[in-house]
């Protein structure tokens, strides 16, 4: 059953807050999403799910990316989930890159928190089936999103090529089994079968993708960001694309960093890159 939590008038349309009880992760979930105006019953609108980064909540790309006069103007629909399950039955670790506000986008095989960190299965099975349920939005969507997210995001297109039309990211650890954050996560969440981790890699799923199959996809990612080298490796992922002939679009942009300034600055290009193929 879906609470509204929150409310308010922007850019002609909504921005919603929910929270609800989620089957995935057991526990009580929170999501917003953004209506644009004139979505109806009768006038359903496409949607771009934006998947967010470390310490993220729902709350961090809604407030700060000022995407909603341009989502507006397209007429897309964008849902933003939390980045983890959370509450006092939740594990938890004192570190910002595990547990709660790190969910890295996985179904935990490990104990404890097998139980409750399900995000894989929320985010791409059981938030588009509730979203489709209960607001004006069709079936038809996009995903995106910011780091942590940002795999997410291109893990999730890869994963289920059928489901979305397209996909982007900002700064994303394209290749999380060579990324120290991406080793804590799966170590944590898979335990030490790399055989597991390789589902969940942007770069090993592209391997493996087949041509039918390919769906187009941009990233954007700032020269001037810090955890470049160490932790995103998006060069990674280009060569794989390169090789194969995949339809990948990596932007570089000098001088940007991780932050959602840099987000701020580009966000109305990948509504457009999506609106092309929401719409077609």
């Amino acid at each position: 059953m879906l609470e509204n939590i929150s409310s308010v008038k922007v850019s002609g349309g909504w921005h919603k807050q929910y929270t609800h009880s989620s089957q995935s992760t057991h526990s009580t979930m929170r999501f917003a999403v953004f209506l644009p105006p004139g979505a109806s019953e009768t006038n359903k609108v496409p949607v771009l799910y934006w998947l967010s980064g470390l310490t993220c909540t729902d709350e961090n790309f809604m407030q700060k990316a000022g995407a909603f006069k341009k989502a507006a103007e397209l007429g897309i629909a964008i849902v933003a989930p939390d980045t983890s399950p959370r509450g006092e039955n939740v594990p938890n670790e004192d570190s910002y890159d595990f547990a709660q506000g790190a969910g890295f986008y996985v179904n935990a095989t490990q104990a404890p928190y097998n139980t409750h960190f399900n995000m894989y299965d929320y985010v791409v099975s059981e938030l588009p089936a509730l979203i489709e349920q209960h607001f004006p939005i069709t079936s038809t969507k996009a995903i995106s999103g910011h780091s942590m997210g940002g795999h997410g995001a291109l893990m999730a297109a890869l994963k289920n090529p059928t489901a979305f039309v397209s996909a982007s990211a900002f700064s994303p650890i394209v290749n999380p089994i060579e990324s120290p954050w991406g080793v804590k996560a799966f170590t944590g969440y898979l335990g030490n079968d790399k055989a597991l981790w390789a589902q969940y890699d942007s770069c090993e799923l592209m391997k493996n993708a087949e041509q039918a199959h390919y769906l187009p996809m941009l990233v954007s990612q700032g020269d001037a960001d810090g955890f470049l080298q160490e932790q995103l490796k998006p060069e990674n992922l280009v060569a794989i694309a390169d090789k194969k002939g995949y339809p990948l679009t990596l932007e570089m942009q000098a001088g940007y960093d991780h932050s959602y300034f840099f987000i701020s600055s580009f966000i109305d290009q990948h509504l457009l890159f999506h609106h092309q193929f929401l719409t077609a």
